[in-house]
């Protein structure tokens, strides 16, 4: 029995042999057969090393040729993670290093620990070193296994600061934006745009990567190269911006700002008994203007290029590559006060306040609630309305209106030096936009709401031009506007903008505000330009065109420093000289014809007279323009500011040239500086004066080394002649 059970006990274990025996066999079939290919490639990789090999960036000129940003050769020292994947080897690497590179070993654990550097790529332990200490490392390659000297390249601005704004900056790729830009093949060492140009166009900057494929030992160190597909530089980009008129509106706009709070606001007059008084008894009698901040645009109205887009307060982008840490780049760009409040918005130098402004565009909205009358037949060019200074809505009961819950008159501004509301008499179309009668256009609120059963009929009108939506412009971060109705109040009153209440329902005192440009309106500079371009130009809405060329890359430089030679560059596309029509509007003769003339009395004169004459309001300070200058027609505006507080009013102006060959439209806009003919007016009229060739301009030139002592976002730039800016005003001038 004991025979047979060993008998057994054998044939089980013969049996278990043979199937492991299969299994085996099984498994060696299996990869010499179905993952033959796979182990293959897997071990010819374990014997290739492929390095990225990165384009270099697309350069930015302007319309004239100028190199607004280039690209400098700078070097790297650069470890091979293979060399500091241990922590022995790594320290003794950065301990070796720190002397010669002056980099804290900390630091370079630091980079190490960051993971925002390219695994495929040696990792930076320093940027920019000179010339001799690259030669010194490289002489001890020995001692300093995986070190590596790479030659890169450095984003520069060679006219900075001028059109920071609109050139942009660059900076590393975060964490929140690493899986979209790895997927597109970028590699986590390159600097990418974040503002400005640098940004819109960094799909057509940035370039096509390539690589090199090498054949490496047991050691990882290169046999030979296997195979070598070139990098494809970027695209070089030609703007519409003229850099001589962008610095000239740029230096304009400060200069009017830093005057303006050289200027005081009246803390009220008593209209009762003609005597100073304090409306505001917390504040003295004169409250200086604030008057932080402004944008100004330039346009060719007929084909939307953009000439100038300045924007104050402004920047340095060199600060983006200057190497900065933390701190110092805190103080240039503080994000809190220094005792941790919130920094004062107004102060915010990084907004593009020409497309990221959102502003009530008080009267120079007007000519668009003008063209909304005319075109709908709710007034015509031959009616008139008697101007007596107040304005009485008639769609409300008497008896409502004197609980005081509804607000039913609004009245003219108040005239200087009288303390009463502006009387104009019988006024139409033309007279009501060159003397700015509020009354006229309060009665257009009203009518065009309760006529149409109220139906948004101004809404409609006014959106025509643009308003309510972005404009298309290739720039970053455009704000829409808002162009209010009942779905707008109802998401503010949600939101706590407005009360419940407020946010309930749209009113007609809502249209009678947004009829002269107040209320939950807002725009930005570049869409009042828009919106008076298309008047200039006869009905058409043109998209805004920042870009006038986009090149192959390698367009070489010009003899004269500073400047590209685009005779000798080549059209990756095919460049849009004449625009984009984005929408034409019906703009018959005698409607363009009356809302032109009315514009340009508002430049000219005569304005009207009632108790006495009143000027237009920009008369006076149009006064001495030239007439051989550009003939131009505007609008001023003053945007009633927060708490009702004078001091807190900003000012408006839009003007278009009425000569065809020098299609210029110009908007500016200046935060809490008054009056629209005294702050904003002034810079347009400078521009006109600049683009005609009668104010001097400053030449353009070549930056000079940026100070990374002095810890300012920029230097003052100050218009030398400021003559320009002079008008003749009178105490009794209505300067609106």
């Amino acid at each position: 029995m004991a025979l047979d059970k060993r008998a057994t006990r054998l044939g089980v274990l013969a049996v278990v042999g043979m199937l492991l025996f299969g299994l085996v066999g099984a498994r060696l079939w299996f990869l010499q057969t179905v993952e033959q290919a796979g182990l293959q490639e897997e071990v010819e990789q374990t014997k290739r090393r492929e390095v990225p090999l990165l384009p270099e960036r697309g350069r930015i000129f302007d319309a004239d040729g100028r190199i607004l940003a280039d690209n400098e050769r700078v070097l790297t020292v650069g470890v091979d993670w293979d060399v500091i994947r241990r922590e022995d080897d790594r320290a003794e690497i950065f301990r070796r290093l720190s002397g010669w590179i002056d980099v804290p070993v900390e630091e370079m654990e630091e980079r190490f620990d960051s993971q925002v550097y390219s695994p495929f790529l040696p990792m930076p332990v320093a940027e920019d070193i000179d010339e001799p200490t690259a030669a010194a490392l490289l002489e001890r390659v020995e001692d300093l296994p995986g070190v590596q000297i790479m030659e890169e390249a450095r984003r520069v601005y060679p006219y900075a600061p001028t059109a920071s704004h609109v050139v942009g900056y660059m900076g590393r790729i975060t964490a929140e934006t690493m899986e979209a830009y790895t997927a597109d093949g970028y590699q986590l060492n390159e600097r990418v745009g974040k503002f400005g140009i640098e940004l819109s166009m960094e799909e057509e900057l940035h370039g096509t990567p390539g690589k090199v494929v090498y054949e490496v030992d047991k050691s990882s160190r290169i046999v030979r190269e296997i195979e070598r597909i070139p990098a494809v530089n970027g695209q070089d980009i030609q703007l519409t911006i003229d850099l001589d008129q962008q610095q000239y509106a740029e230096q304009a706009l400060e200069s009017q700002l830093k005057l303006r709070q050289l200027e005081t606001a009246r803390n009220g007059l008593d209209p009762e008994t003609d005597f100073k008084t304090r409306f505001f008894t917390d504040y003295p009698s004169e409250v200086p203007f604030k008057a932080p901040a402004g944008a100004v645009v330039v346009e060719n109205h007929e084909n939307g290029h953009i000439v100038a887009l300045a924007s104050y307060p402004t920047f340095d982008n060199r600060w983006f590559e200057a190497g900065l840490g933390i701190d110092d780049f805190e103080q240039v760009f503080p994000s809190t006060n220094e005792d941790g409040t919130k920094i004062d918005p107004d102060k915010s130098t990084l907004v593009n306040r020409a497309i990221q402004g959102r502003y009530n565009l008080g009267s120079t909205f007007k000519p668009f609630t003008a063209y909304a009358a005319l075109n709908t037949g709710l007034f015509g060019t031959n009616d008139y309305y008697r101007d007596t200074g107040t304005y009485k809505m008639t769609s409300i009961e008497d008896d409502q209106c004197n609980t005081g819950a509804v607000r039913c008159v609004f009245k003219n501004a108040t005239c200087s030096g009288t303390g009463r509301p502006c009387v104009y008499g019988m006024v139409d179309v033309e007279t009501a936009l060159a003397v700015s009668s509020d009354a006229f256009f309060y009665r257009i609120g009203e009518d065009i709401m309760v006529e149409n059963d109220y139906e948004p009929i101004l809404q409609e009108q006014v959106r025509l031009f643009g308003f309510g939506a972005d404009t298309g412009i290739d720039l970053p971060f455009e704000f829409d506007g808002t162009v209010p109705d009942k779905e707008l109040k109802a998401r503010y009153g949600e939101l706590g903008v407005i009360s419940e209440d407020e946010g309930s329902g749209y009113f007609t005192g809502d249209n009678v505000q947004l009829a002269i440009g107040q209320g939950l309106l807002s725009a930005s500079p570049l869409q009042l330009a828009t919106g008076y371009g298309a008047i200039a130009n006869g009905g058409f809405v043109m998209r805004p065109e920042i870009i006038k060329a986009v090149y192959e890359p390698g367009v070489p430089d010009a003899e004269e420093p500073g400047f590209a030679d685009l005779s000798q560059a080549r059209f990756a596309e095919e460049p849009n000289l004449r625009g984009d029509l984005v929408r034409q509007i019906p703009m018959p003769d005698e409607i363009k014809n009356e809302i032109t003339t009315g514009l340009r009395r508002v430049i000219t004169g005569p304005g009207t007279t009632s108790d006495y004459y009143h000027s237009t309001t920009g008369e006076k300070l149009f006064y001495t323009y030239p007439s051989s200058a550009i003939p131009v027609a505007g609008k001023t505006g003053t945007a009633q500011g927060a708490g009702n507080y004078p001091w807190n009013d900003s000012s408006a102006f839009a003007a278009f040239s009425i000569d065809p060959e020098r299609p210029f439209t110009v908007s500016a806009y200046l935060e809490k500086a008054g009056y629209g003919s005294q702050a904003a007016g002034p810079v347009v009229k400078c521009i006109y004066l600049q683009l005609s060739g009668m104010a001097a301009a400053d030449p353009v030139e070549l930056s000079d080394p940026l100070d990374t002592s002095n810890l300012e976002p920029a230097p003052s730039n100050h218009l030398r002649d400021q003559s320009c800016y002079a008008g003749r005003f009178s105490p009794t001038a209505v300067t609106e």
